[in-house]
């Protein structure tokens, strides 16, 4: 076992720089570990057009670097900013909107397909 495997830091700079990817990616999967897998996205290039809102099969932790926008979710839409951390559960249907370009979040997926189950308190 390599101590990559073990631990690592993904700096900001270096995941900007791998985007667009090859085909014009707005975002890159910089980490893989088991079911998790975490990416970097930048707004400015992601597609603009109103698309319908997406669900995916595991949970998901977006961590807001910089920007502003709405993220529609399960019904609600709420305003999000830097710094702030939003979920989303597997198969919830959801889309970002209104974001500006300088839009930068960090996307993690986890869990198995259907996602977690909560604990109970």
């Amino acid at each position: 076992m390599t101590n990559v495997d073990r631990s690592r830091v993904i700096h900001l700079a270096e995941a900007r720089a791998k985007i667009p990817g090859p085909s014009g990616e707005h975002a890159v999967s910089l980490f893989e570990r088991g079911t998790l897998n975490a990416l970097l996205a930048l707004g400015r290039f992601a597609p603009r057009e109103p698309k319908p809102p997406a669900a995916h099969e595991q949970d998901e932790i977006y961590l807001i670097v910089s920007g502003r926008g709405v993220l529609l979710h399960d019904g609600a839409r709420d305003a999000f900013g830097p710094g702030d951390l939003l979920f989303v559960a597997a198969g919830t249907e959801h889309r970002f909107e209104d974001f500006t370009d300088d839009l930068v979040v960090w996307v993690v997926f986890y869990g198995a397909p259907g996602g977690e189950i909560p604990r109970r308190p």
